[in-house]
């Protein structure tokens, strides 16, 4: 019998429905969750670039309080408004740490010629506040 070229036999491939609802319900369950991955790893690459921003800002506070040669037992606080030294006259120091605040505190150790020096950087991040800080070991004159 010859065959009829206008009937579509029942043996052809392809996707049934349910396997199409199948392969939409897969993707309806793994594409919220993968923007979520992508939300989450947005957040982690910027709370890497404010403790980067910290940890330096925290360097540059520690490296002024040694050069200063001072340190008198005490705690000073501050914000990252005026220009670091050594900065050229040009450079906007204004806007350089917005919301980034220091507190140094200097302490006695059982040793009379070292104090330990503690910087801590803090800043806001959503509804809380994150902060870092280092510390060191210096020498101390016996006038301050």
């Amino acid at each position: 019998m010859p065959r009829d070229s206008n009937r579509i036999e029942s043996s052809e491939n392809g996707f049934t429905l349910l396997e199409v609802l199948l392969a939409i319900a897969l993707l309806a369950i793994a594409l919220p969750i993968l923007l979520g991955l992508r939300n989450f790893d947005l957040d982690l690459h910027e709370r890497a670039r404010e403790l980067t921003a910290a940890t330096l800002l925290a360097q540059e506070k520690m490296l002024e309080t040694e050069l200063a040669g001072v340190y008198p037992i005490g705690e000073t606080t501050g914000d990252f408004r005026t220009a670091p030294l050594g900065a050229m006259l040009t450079v906007q120091a204004s806007d350089r740490a917005v919301g980034y605040r220091w507190k140094r505190t200097v302490s006695p150790t059982p040793l009379n010629l070292i104090r330990e020096v503690r910087i801590k950087v803090s800043w806001p991040r959503g509804a809380t506040e994150e902060s870092l800080e280092v510390s060191t070991y210096v020498f101390a004159d016996k006038t301050s």
